[in-house]
């Protein structure tokens, strides 16, 4: 018996901005399929293999991924909701090659004073996925936040929780998904 197909989002947050954009992301997704959302810190680098998206994100910090400096100096600027030793740079560093038909998409918050850097941690997560195998299922995302500490609009929400619709309705076209599914947090 094959097991139902369902989604993950693994995020890193430092002040709970990012955590706030994936959990809208959760939301829109997981009216087409099962969603689960799992802090990096707390995520497995093995991808189950019901898992039929694998959406990732975290803050852009210095242009892209955070580092261990970057978000050892982000703890410095306010209390961070998370561990500042593991980050999506390094759990995606350590994520092995997909050997299944799991599709991607990644996504990222930024400042929005400083919106039209060039850098993108949604990009940088986006290159290390193509190369570990998975088929990105649409352009990566960036959300903004007004401040380096938030807070985050309600608007820049709702338009996640929309990329969260759109990427459950191209992975129900990709995967001929017909049911709805519930949503799961951990």
């Amino acid at each position: 018996m094959s097991e139902t197909p369902r989604a993950l989002i693994v995020y890193e947050s430092m002040f709970g901005n990012t955590w706030k954009v994936a959990a809208a992301i959760r939301d829109g997704l997981s009216t087409v399929i099962d969603t689960d959302l799992v802090r990096v810190d707390q995520a497995s680098t093995r991808v189950p293999m019901d898992v039929r998206l694998l959406v990732v994100g975290g803050p852009t910090h210095a242009f892209s991924m955070s580092r261990p400096s970057t978000r050892s100096d982000a703890g410095k600027q306010g209390d961070v909701v998370m561990p500042v030793e593991t980050g999506i740079r390094e759990w995606l560093g350590a994520l092995p090659t997909c050997t299944t038909k799991t599709l991607s998409a990644t996504f990222d918050t930024r400042i929005t004073k400083v919106r039209r850097l060039p850098g993108s941690a949604a990009r940088s997560a986006d290159k290390i996925l193509r190369r570990r195998g998975f088929r990105p299922l649409r352009p990566p995302a960036s959300f903004f936040v007004d401040d380096t500490t938030g807070p985050i609009e309600e608007r820049e929400l709702e338009r996640a929780r929309q990329w969260g619709m759109e990427l459950g309705q191209a992975l129900r076209s990709s995967l001929g998904i017909i049911r709805r599914g519930s949503r799961r947090s951990a």
